[in-house]
């Protein structure tokens, strides 16, 4: 743990910079979090760097830091990991370098998301030179390196860590790059759920010419997936839009063009809304496999349910500071995949808002100068709002 208080002003930009330089590619820590804490830690946070590990799967390194003891506790959650560069040979620029072009920051994790990062610890620097220490409140950063990768060893054993010392958050902001096109486009306030079946398909091997002596694994399995595609699964809800199943492989591992194969397997993601939940899937699942044989095996991993944080204080103040700071008022969605606010959700109320998602996880990765500065200014205007002078 390490905190020192003192008046430092953080430049959005600079840190966003110095962030990126960090090659800090799950689960790698990259020397990410070292910096974040020492910048916290300048600016009087506690700060907490947090290991956890488990069987199978690589030690993670995490970073909470609080500055403030008493409620509310509002926490900023994120990422300091990125994705891998790809064929770094695309890059116009060095995808660690941190480049700034004609008002355009470049590196892998610009948007997703050091960016969001760097401009939550630059609005708190300046709430914190305006109000001081003594806001009414604390304020919090939740950071994780376990994002982009299995989600085991991050902020959900955070939030476990939190709850056995009896810690609180009152509301979280996620800084997830939310916007499609523009920044002031639109706020999470929930997400879809996610299911992954693989589905194993057994039948009998034979011989092309003799297939009254065989089982084709391969016909079953295709009148089987054709049974869970034939009908959508529903039309969307009020916040959500519909469920969709797509087909992710279809294998028989059959080289030969005169063999009928015995097995066949496939893969599939169901994105789905409130409207299921993962039992109810596997449930409507099983009924329609049925309906067409019973020679499969099916295994279901879901990595988060569907979840709603109902438009209330927190999604009024975080697009009020969008509106006062960009003139635009957010459209409120739970489009997109998943992220950690799926683990947080059940701690407090929690909704996401970031850079523009344009270039995530893409080749010459970018953040504008501009949407930096504004999304910074946005997250002060949350800040002096939740916590208003009496």
């Amino acid at each position: 743990m390490s905190a020192r208080r003192g008046n430092a002003i953080l430049d959005p930009v600079e840190l966003t910079a110095a962030l990126i330089r960090c090659p800090s590619v799950t689960p790698a820590e990259g020397g990410a979090l070292a910096l974040l804490e020492e910048r916290l830690a300048s600016l009087g946070f506690a700060c907490h760097r947090l290991k956890f590990s488990a069987k199978g799967t690589p030690e993670v390194d995490n970073l909470y830091a609080r500055i403030g003891r008493g409620a509310p506790n509002l926490c900023f959650a994120g990422h300091s990991d990125v994705v891998p560069v790809g064929n770094a040979k695309a890059w116009t620029v060095e995808p660690f370098g941190g480049a700034l072009v004609n008002g355009e920051l470049y590196g892998r994790g610009a948007t997703d998301m050091k960016g969001a990062v760097a401009a939550f610890a630059a609005a708190a620097s300046r709430f914190l030179a305006e109000r001081g220490a003594e806001f009414g409140g604390s304020i919090s950063l939740l950071i994780t390196g376990d994002e982009e990768g299995p989600a085991i060893n991050g902020t959900r054993k955070v939030l476990e860590w939190l709850a056995a010392k009896g810690e609180r958050l009152d509301a979280c902001i996620v800084g997830e790059p939310t916007n499609p096109e523009r920044l002031g486009d639109m706020i999470k306030i929930g997400r879809r759920g996610s299911l992954v079946g693989r589905l194993e398909v057994r039948g009998t091997q034979g011989h092309t010419a003799y297939p009254h002596l065989a089982d084709n694994a391969a016909h079953k399995i295709v009148r089987m997936l054709s049974a869970l595609l034939s009908e959508p699964l529903d039309g969307g809800s009020r916040y959500f839009q519909p469920s969709t199943l797509q087909i992710a492989s279809i294998d028989v591992g059959n080289p030969a063009n005169n063999v009928i194969p015995g097995e066949a397997a496939a893969r599939f993601n169901i994105r789905f809304n409130d409207l299921h939940t993962p039992e109810s899937l596997e449930a409507w699942l099983r009924r329609r496999l049925d309906a067409v044989s019973r020679d499969y095996d099916l295994a279901i991993e879901v990595s988060g349910s569907a979840f709603l944080t109902s438009p209330g204080p927190l999604s009024r103040l975080v697009a009020g500071a969008v509106a006062q700071v960009t003139g635009m008022t957010p459209e409120l969605s739970t489009t997109g995949g998943t992220s950690d606010a799926r683990f947080i959700k059940d701690h407090c109320p929690v909704v996401e808002f970031g850079l523009v998602g344009r270039t995530m996880h893409k080749v010459d990765e970018s953040v504008a100068v501009r949407d930096l500065e504004q999304l910074t200014r946005i997250y002060e205007a949350v800040l002096a709002g939740y916590f208003s002078a009496p």
